[in-house]
Parts: structure tokens; C-alpha cells; sequence
């Protein structure tokens, strides 16, 4: 009972460090998600084999996606005209990082690892697009744009037919707040909730149970460290923003930051499931590109980033979470008790898909909709069968 409630007081000391700028990330990525116009991202990520993954790269870093929620992302804008560099380069810098991870990084950890996270995110993800894009054998020519322009406040048009100074006067900056931050609430952190909360409890599990000797001897450093966090964290399912405590909690017990830099950059852009769904999506020869441009260069960036600290005479594990000190308590106490708030029905629903997934409805269809589907069949056939 004693180590139950040294891992929830653990966890809780790691809540209250990161709740504001939780809160924080939350209301930047969904400003992100009705200010940032799809059409205009999707415009930008068709042609150059350089130009195109370099942008995709920079506009993946902000946007708080994990590795599956990037998936459908992704595939939209391939289908929207993004060429497979691009595509790699958007999937590997967007579960990488985001705002709120950004932000729960300076809490938990450190300004240098702030900083380099995202760069790391940025030059893996663009090794790895502009790798594909010279080995890919499709001309640009070949690409077919089609951009999805519709209102993402409530989709009142579908911005082909109406003018964009039209569509700018069908809602006010409130709506517009008003819609990010539901998005922020619903759709944002109730995705990202239950795995944080996840993350929470195994960080207190670490600080608690795990010995600092043990920590230190197999990854205090040097490249084997790099490669065993390397073969941890490409199978696992962990997002950015759960995974930020969980090495937090690592580099106090003495894990070298290089080493949990290839766990936060590995982990959250990789697991079985992605990989899978990686390999319909893109195919077979980008789906290894993916892989081994991601594992080399976030090995890479570790070993560099252990080599910053060095030589620049500072202590990851004692300069860790002093961000969230210049957080006064009483603030933190309060964003700790909205996050809690905000994340019941998440984990509730969280649990629940673990406890008791859905059952699939395989009821008979009726006559009436076996009839529907047919005639559907039928004009999709004439459709296809007709010259352009």
C-alpha cells in the first residue's frame, strides 16, 4: 500500500508541474485547428522534391497529433495532392512533437531539451521525405490535387463555391474561439487524455520502484544506451505528451538525456499498429525509408544532444522541471484540478474501450437497403464507364 501511494504522490507532484502548460497547449492547438485552413496546408505539399517536405516538416512540429491520430491526417493530405516525401515528413515531425508537448517539455524537463526536440523532429523528418522523394519513382506530373476547402467551424459551405472574403464574414472570432476550444476539450485532449494519464502512472512507477544504479549503468550514456531506448520505443504506443513524464522520470533516475531524447522521438512516431496501416499507406520501400532514417538520426541526435550537455557543464537530472517552479503553487494546483475535470469523461471512455471494446453489428440488412446499395453499385458503374 506504501508503494501505491508513493507512485500517485509521484504522479500528482508531475500533474501539478505540467497542468498549465497542458491547459496551455490545449487552447494553441485548438486555435491551430480553426485558424490553420487545411486547404492552405494541402496547397503547399504537392510539388519540389525539397520545398514540399521542408514545409511539411515545419507545419507538422506545432500540430498536437500522436502517431495514430497522424494517421488519417496523413492519408488526407496524400489524397488531397501531397507527394510521398511530404507525407513521410509530416508523419514523423507531427506525432514527434506539438504544442503541448512543447510546452509539457519546458515544464518537466529543460530549456535545452525544449529546444531540442523539435529540431530533432525537423531534421529526421526531412532526411526522411526528401530520401523518399529522390528514390521515388512517380513524376510530379502524376500528383492529382484534390483540396478539401470547407468550413472547419461547422463546415457551412464547402469553400469551392463561395469566395473566401465571403466565407471570412459567416463567423465572428468568438465563434471561432469558441470552436478551437471545443475541439481543444472534445476532440484534442480527449484523445490525448487517458495515455497521458498512462504516462503519469508509469513515471510514477519509475521514480518509485526502479533503482537509480540500474538506470545509470545501461543508460547513463554512449551509444548502447541510444540503441536499447531505440528497441523500446519503436514497438511502443506512447503519445508525445504522455511520453514527456515518463522521461522525465527517466533522466532523474539517471538516464543520459540523449537517451531519452530517442525515446521521446521514437516512441511517440512509431508502434505496430502505425506501421502497419505505414505500409498500405505509403508502401513498402517508404515504409523502411520511414523506419531507418527515423532510428538513425534520432540515435544521432541523442548521442549530440549528450554531448551539448557536456560540454556545456549542465546536469539534466538537476536542472529537471525547474520550469514549472516559476509557476506559482496555488496556479498549479488550480490548472492540476481542470485538467483532472476535463479528462473524467476521457479516461472513462478510455477504460472503458480497453474493458469492453465495441461489438461489431452484423444484423442482415433489409431488403429496402440491400435494394439501395445495389442501385448505388449500379450508377457508380455507369459513372466509371463513362469517357471524360
Amino acid at each position: 500500500m506504501e508503494i501505491v501511494i508513493s507512485v500517485l504522490r509521484e504522479s500528482w507532484h508531475l500533474l501539478l508541474e505540467a497542468s498549465v502548460y497542458i491547459l496551455f497547449g490545449m487552447l494553441v492547438g485548438g486555435l491551430l485547428k480553426v485558424f490553420l485552413n487545411p486547404s492552405f496546408v494541402a496547397d503547399h505539399l504537392g510539388k519540389g522534391k525539397f520545398s514540399s517536405v521542408i514545409k511539411a516538416a515545419l507545419f507538422g512540429i506545432p500540430i498536437p497529433l500522436c502517431s495514430c491520430g497522424v494517421l488519417p491526417a496523413a492519408a488526407s493530405l496524400k489524397k488531397q495532392g501531397a507527394n510521398n516525401g511530404a507525407t513521410t515528413a509530416f508523419l514523423i515531425s507531427t506525432p514527434e512533437s506539438g504544442v503541448d508537448s512543447i510546452a509539457i517539455t519546458y515544464a518537466l524537463l529543460d530549456p535545452i531539451m525544449t529546444v531540442a526536440r523539435p529540431v530533432s523532429a525537423f531534421v529526421t523528418a526531412v532526411a526522411a521525405g526528401i530520401s523518399e522523394n529522390l528514390l521515388q519513382t512517380q513524376k510530379e506530373e502524376d500528383w492529382h490535387r484534390v483540396i478539401d476547402r470547407s468550413c472547419p467551424i461547422d463546415n457551412c459551405c464547402d469553400g469551392n463555391e463561395c469566395p473566401p472574403q465571403e466565407h471570412s464574414m459567416h463567423h465572428t472570432f468568438t465563434e471561432k474561439l469558441w470552436a478551437g476550444l471545443k475541439f481543444a476539450v472534445d476532440d484534442l485532449w480527449g484523445d490525448l487524455a487517458g495515455w497521458f494519464f498512462a504516462g503519469l502512472l508509469l513515471a510514477g512507477v519509475i521514480s518509485t520502484i526502479i533503482p537509480q544504479e540500474l538506470m545509470t549503468r545501461y543508460l547513463g550514456g554512449g551509444l548502447h544506451s541510444m540503441l536499447i531506448m531505440l528497441l523500446v520505443g519503436i514497438p511502443m504506443y506512447i503519445c508525445a505528451t504522455a511520453s514527456t513524464p515518463v522521461a522525465a522520470a527517466l533522466i532523474l533516475k539517471g538516464v543520459s538525456p540523449g537517451a531519452a531524447l530517442v525515446f521521446l522521438l521514437v516512441g511517440p512516431a512509431t508502434n505496430i499498429t502505425s506501421l502497419s496501416v505505414l505500409f498500405g499507406l505509403l508502401g513498402k520501400r517508404a515504409t523502411v525509408i520511414y523506419l531507418v532514417m527515423l532510428s538513425l538520426f534520432a540515435v544521432l541526435s541523442g548521442l549530440m544532444l549528450d554531448i551539448i550537455y557536456s560540454s556545456l557543464g549542465v546536469s539534466a537530472t538537476a536542472i529537471a522541471g525547474q520550469a514549472g517552479e516559476v509557476i506559482p503553487f496555488w496556479l498549479q494546483f488550480v490548472g492540476a484540478l481542470i485538467v483532472v475535470l476535463l479528462s473524467i469523461k476521457p479516461i472513462y471512455l478510455f477504460i472503458k474501450r480497453f474493458i469492453a471494446p465495441p461489438k461489431m453489428d452484423i444484423q442482415k440488412p433489409s431488403q429496402d437497403e440491400t435494394s439501395a446499395k445495389t442501385a448505388s453499385a449500379e450508377n457508380n458503374k455507369t459513372e466509371c464507364a463513362a469517357p471524360s
